[in-house]
């Protein structure tokens, strides 16, 4: 990483870009009277594949928009990047980026215990902003011949290699490593390097991998991931999985040589970029926090829960490559049940299909719009799933269990329950650019069901990569832009987790408005109210549950609380908890109607002219 070129309190602009798999986009950030904020953005096509073949392009592209729309000169007129330092007239003080062209970092994981080494590698590997083609264990059901003929046909950017504890199990490790020396893996971009492995297992072992697998891989020894079965320790292979992809992958994608001198920091993936923005609202907020970064291609879903940050990527769970993914993963009846109008099944297949081959485009009609929200609600609940089979309890270790736990069935296996999620974040294209504010956080609150008090948050201008990278090195100017320019308070979701009848009492909301009014809402079970309470402004809450609800005080217990007010508002949500969808056609499409128009989701002309 180079040296600074300016302390942080004397900079004046800092320049972020962000190069996309299809768009490199830069956003300029100045300061002004003492506190930094978002100028102005630049995109441009990415220009990673021929006839161009060179990233550098693209950047430039996008950089000379942000100069033509200021008039603020940015780029070196020889070509060689950007204008470093600010000189009171050109250029900037710093430059980051992160990037997820060419399909950012791929890599295969293996371990010893599928459910202990190989999840703990697997979120190591996640967390380093990777995506996770495979993962190879003892006991994955496959016979040796198959994995070798897995490893040979993968073609990753990198391998993560875990097993046994230190002074553990030995022999079957050395099995795991056999395999791959077999198997000879190729790396994606080419014979012209060395792919590298990373080993973090058993430490008694490394001479024996070193003596196996120096020869023909570029391999590099880190501390172990599980030391002792009570203990993960993910962050030295986090670093190292990091610093090879900057010196073997990005050194060898056209062109990422020249962008590494240009910048001041290490290029960042993209995914990685977002994960520090997460981490940041968490740690700014002290509060838990589930995100997500809704794609074209992939879902990345990311939790803080008491300071424990976890990542997942769905790679084939999108809204535009891999949409058609979502509706073979959710059912087509899955999607279908969000739609509350008549639309036939092969229509609605159809459609995503069409999605799928031209990626690029947008909704054109109300029920264009309407389909592709019902995929969204399906790629989330998905997301989520899968995320926490990733955010789970260590695997191996005895629990001590009380009397009382006797009475339990088992032990929750992930400990991401939306009870104890404070914040939900999201961002992506879908849900930046929504028509209305109201229609991602109603998206968010369909798809994930938030129980009991929770806010909700979402990128404005699709910018959380280029603050997280920023983040890293000045946290300060990296909060305010976030705080005054990206991040978007929709309101605040209250919602009674429990199930009943139809019509059956719920909950009780008495709130006191800032300006002293009191607004006292009675629910019943089906009902979704909007409360109108304005970004800023805090109302105070006393929310009385029926005797089989629970809003965060346990069964029947009323809770107080402190309301934040959004763009959107105050979602009272007595739905129940999972949302209750009635099974009979008629029932569930008159419903989802009536929520549509309590939540002024969609123009109401437009939206009955569809039924």
């Amino acid at each position: 990483m180079a040296a600074l070129k300016k302390p942080t309190d004397e900079m004046q602009f800092i320049i972020a870009t962000d190069v996309g798999s299809t768009t490199t986009k830069a956003r300029l950030f100045h300061k002004k009277d003492g506190e930094w904020r978002f100028l102005v953005a630049g995109e441009a096509p990415t220009t990673v594949e021929a006839p161009y073949e060179d990233v550098t392009l693209g950047v430039q592209n996008a950089v000379r928009e942000v100069e033509e729309l200021t008039g603020h000169k940015l780029l070196a007129p020889d070509g060689s990047g950007i204008v470093l330092p600010y000189d009171g007239e050109k250029g900037v003080d710093l430059y980051v980026t992160t990037s997820s062209a060419g399909g950012g970092l791929q890599m295969m994981v293996s371990g010893l215990i599928k459910s202990m080494t190989a999840e703990s590698a697997n979120r190591a590997a996640l967390g380093a902003g990777a995506i996770v083609m495979d993962v190879i264990a003892r006991d994955d059901g496959r016979q040796p011949y198959q994995k070798i003929s897995r490893i040979r046909s993968l073609r990753p950017d990198m391998i993560l290699m875990a097993g046994g504890t230190d002074g553990g199990a030995s022999s079957h490790v050395m099995e795991i490593a056999e395999l791959i020396k077999a198997a000879e893996p190729k790396p994606r971009l080419g014979v012209a390097y060395k792919l590298p492995i990373v080993y973090a297992g058993n430490k008694v072992l490394r001479p024996q991998i070193e003596a196996l697998l120096k020869e023909g891989f570029a391999l590099d020894m880190v501390d172990n991931i599980r030391p002792v079965l009570e203990q993960e320790n993910t962050e030295p292979a986090r670093r190292a999985v990091h610093e090879l992809f900057m010196e073997h992958v990005m050194s060898h994608a056209p062109g990422y040589t020249r962008l590494m001198k240009w910048t001041d920091v290490d290029i960042m993936p993209t995914p990685a970029g977002e994960g520090m923005a997460m981490q940041l609202i968490a740690n700014t907020f002290n509060l838990n926090v589930l995100g997500v970064g809704l794609g074209g291609a992939t879902t990345n879903v990311y939790s803080v829960m008491d300071g424990r940050f976890v990542r997942s990527v769905s790679a084939n769970l999108g809204m535009s490559y891999s949409v058609t993914n979502v509706m073979k993963e959710a059912g087509i009846e899955n999607i279908m049940r969000w739609i509350p109008f008549n639309l036939d099944t092969e229509e609605v297949a159809s459609r995503l299909m069409n999605k799928m081959i031209r990626p690029t485009t947008i909704p054109q009609t109300l029920e264009d719009l309407i389909v592709e929200h019902s995929v969204a609600r399906e790629a989330l609940r998905l997301g989520l799933k899968h995320h926490r089979t990733i955010a789970t309890r260590l695997k191996g270790i005895q629990i001590e269990r009380t009397i009382s736990d006797m009475f339990d069935q088992a032990v929750a296996e992930t400990y991401v329950e939306m009870m104890n999620i404070d914040v939900c974040a999201g961002t992506g294209g879908l849900l930046s650019h929504a028509p209305r504010r109201i229609q991602s956080m109603y998206i968010l609150t369909d798809a994930w069901q938030p129980e009991g008090v929770t806010r909700m948050f979402q990128d404005s201008v699709f910018m959380m990569p280029h603050l997280g990278v920023l983040s890293t090195v000045y946290r300060d100017a990296a909060w305010n832009i976030f705080d005054k320019d990206c991040l978007v308070r929709l309101g605040t979701n209250i919602a009674a987790v429990g199930t009943g009848k139809l019509g059956e009492q719920v909950m009780t909301v008495e709130l006191q408005m800032p300006n002293g009014e009191e607004v006292k809402e009675e629910l019943s079970l089906g009902d979704i109210k909007l409360v109108k309470l304005t970004e800023l402004e805090e109302a105070k809450a006393l929310i009385t549950p029926a005797k089989d609800y629970d809003v965060g005080a346990g069964l029947g217990k009323e809770l107080e609380a402190s309301v934040s007010g959004g763009v959107a508002g105050v979602i009272l949500d007595a739905r129940g908890r999972p949302i209750y969808l009635p099974k009979e056609d008629d029932q569930r499409k008159e419903l989802l109607l009536k929520w549509f128009k309590a939540m002024d989701l969609y123009d109401e002309s437009k939206l009955e002219a569809l039924i």
